[in-house]
């Protein structure tokens, strides 16, 4: 199932500056803070790296148009799923709307938390006052691309099946051991306390007396600011966490 995200911002510079501005792509890990690099291959193609919710994915994008002034499209063509675009209006006055439409997949179970939590509609939302504090600041655009691409007709918004190329390629995603052990801990209390309350139900009359202490919610759920690496280059895994470990060897609890 896929989500939706649409977010706008008005930005108090003019039009062209915050259109030229959104076209450095290589330049948005400055002001979104989930992007750690973009590389643009050529006019149409970008490779993205991004890290959220403790998640680190690498994915392929194609630009489907490209229209000066007045309106960017994409689409992940390999590694995630996602598609959206980014249009810009001149309301007057020296100032810019930016509406962003994004549309997306998530994968696994860390994505599919983040998820309900909204992280990612969060994070488009704190970008996109990034991207304001960011263009105001400096007043001008640090560089620009006034090249079209397609035809500049389309008027409907792509969407999540114009990456059906990439659906379910997951293949590019990494989980850090932080993340999986916040996950597993917590998986961990809740069966605990699915097991405590089975037996108080089976024996009404005796005095069993259960202390399940749950890993709080800030520590359990992923943290959208944890600098992540991924599981397979960094080789942490639950059993190799060290905290883990060393409570096992004293006779203690999975807690830390």
């Amino acid at each position: 199932m896929s989500t939706k995200v649409e977010k706008s911002i008005l930005v108090n510079v003019p039009l062209s500056i915050a259109y030229n501005q959104w076209t450095q792509f290589e330049e948005f890990p400055h002001f979104m803070s989930g992007i750690k690099s973009v590389t643009q291959l050529d006019d149409e193609h970008l490779t993205w790296v991004a890290e959220i919710a403790g998640v680190r994915r690498q994915w392929d994008a194609k630009i489907l148009e490209q229209v000066p002034d007045k309106k960017v499209s994409w689409a992940a063509t390999e590694g995630a799923t996602n598609a959206g675009s980014v249009t810009f209006e001149d309301v007057g006055g020296g100032q810019t709307q930016v509406h962003l439409v994004l549309e997306y997949e998530p994968e696994g179970l860390v994505e599919k938390i983040g998820d309900k939590l909204n992280v990612v509609e969060n994070q488009a939302e704190g970008d996109l006052d990034r991207f304001k504090t960011f263009i105001e600041s400096e007043g001008y655009a640090t560089g620009a691309w006034r090249g079209s691409v397609g035809t500049g007709t389309a008027s409907d918004e792509p969407g999540i099946e114009t990456a059906s190329s990439s659906r379910g390629d997951s293949g590019k995603a990494g989980i850090s051991g932080k993340v999986a052990a916040g996950v597993g801990l917590a998986a961990a209390a809740a069966a605990a306390a699915g097991v405590a309350a089975s037996k108080k139900n089976r024996d009404d009359t005796a005095d069993v007396e259960t202390d399940v202490t749950l890993t709080p919610a800030d520590e359990a759920l992923p943290d959208p600011t944890l600098p992540g690496v991924d599981s397979a280059e960094a080789g942490v895994t639950l059993e190799e966490d060290p905290v883990l470990r060393k409570n096992r060897a004293e006779g203690g609890s999975l807690a830390p």
